[in-house]
């Protein structure tokens, strides 16, 4: 492996401006080349990012300088794109959601397995301080044993925000609405530290937006470790809130709002510290509204991912958790009934 890591982007969205800035802020990455399915947009992001540019996806796949690509497509057009880079033995980070649904996610895990390729998932949010902080603190105890686990993600997206796209909000391209697009981060979060899911109540619906998605949602969750949660998500609850994750547990509590902990009560007495890349940046009411630094940390760990031949921190089974949660709530909402996850 070659000291710099050459990566290239597919799709042109705005996530992918995301992307490419965090590769340009790293000493041992660099872009070379994005492709879209449409020539006018690859153009055009070739020239905003200054690199090749392609509409072909096997003209750039076989472009032997590059090392990684990062897949940055509507949600439910990731595995056919996964499947044929990782022929191409192209590295692959995932945005999230891995895929639409399980099965979709095991053929792109597969694909890496055979193919001997790194498999990573964007889910940046771990990588913040004041979640590091948190998940510090359970798991050394401090909070003792855990009672309760929350994640609010009670955003809004105006009419404008599903029709820029011909698949957001859509079953087939965006697999959901709330849950799956916009909440599934702080979910990744919350399963990160209450553990495994026993089973799931949950109820979806479509309230104010013409989309074929949830832009409303709310869950109930037994875990594995006798805790239990909560879940409420929309895009529809103007103006949007910062999302929250509330942990709760025999010897204190912590809370964290877009990503910063705003309540530190720890019976030990245990001090706050380590918040220092927490902005306080959220996608409450504009989904660009983030920045890229905690992009920069995940494309500093799948370069070293691929360097050191070792799986990246998140992992295609560990985005699967989150995943299989969200269906578990869609197949609650439609048949009436508690699932096991």
């Amino acid at each position: 492996m070659r000291q710099i890591v050459k990566f290239g982007i597919i799709g042109t969205g705005a996530i992918a401006a995301q992307h490419a800035a965090a590769i340009a802020a790293s000493d041992t990455a660099e872009l070379i080349a994005v492709c879209s399915s449409s020539e006018d947009r690859a153009k055009s992001a070739g020239k905003k990012f200054k690199v090749a540019a392609y509409d072909d996806l096997d003209k750039f796949l076989g472009n032997p300088e590059l090392d990684a690509v990062c897949i940055c497509t509507a949600s439910g057009r990731h595995m056919e794109v996964a499947i044929k880079s990782a022929q191409y033995k192209k590295h692959i980070l995932v945005e999230k959601p891995i895929e639409i649904n399980l099965d979709r996610a095991d053929r792109i895990i597969e694909a890496c397995k055979e193919n001997g390729v790194v498999l990573g998932v964007v889910f940046q949010n771990r990588f913040n301080d004041g979640y590091l902080q948190l998940k510090k603190a359970v798991v050394k105890g401090k909070l003792g044993r855990l009672l309760m686990g929350n994640a609010h993600v009670n955003w809004f997206r105006n009419e404008e925000y599903y029709k820029s796209s011909d698949w957001k909000g859509t079953l087939r391209g965006d697999g959901g609405g709330a849950l799956i697009n916009q909440g599934i981060h702080t979910i990744d979060l919350l399963l990160d530290i209450m553990g495994e899911v026993e089973d799931v109540y949950g109820q979806v619906k479509t309230a104010m937006h013409t989309i074929e998605g949830e832009d409303l949602a709310s869950a109930l969750i037994n875990f594995k470790n006798g805790a239990m949660g909560n879940i409420t998500a929309g895009t529809s609850l103007y103006p949007g809130y910062p999302e929250r994750l509330e942990i709760f547990g025999t010897k204190g509590s912590v809370i964290l709002e877009a990503g910063k902990i705003i309540a530190w009560n720890v019976q030990d007495g245990e001090s706050l510290s380590g918040n220092s890349n927490s902005e306080k940046a959220s996608g409450a009411a504009d989904p660009m509204a983030i920045g890229h630094q905690l992009h920069f940390l995940l494309i500093e760990d799948m370069v070293s991912a691929i360097r050191e031949n070792r799986e990246p921190l998140i992992t295609g089974e560990i985005a699967k958790q989150s995943l299989a949660l969200i269906k578990g709530i869609y197949k609650s909402s439609s048949e009436g009934r508690k699932i096991k996850i």
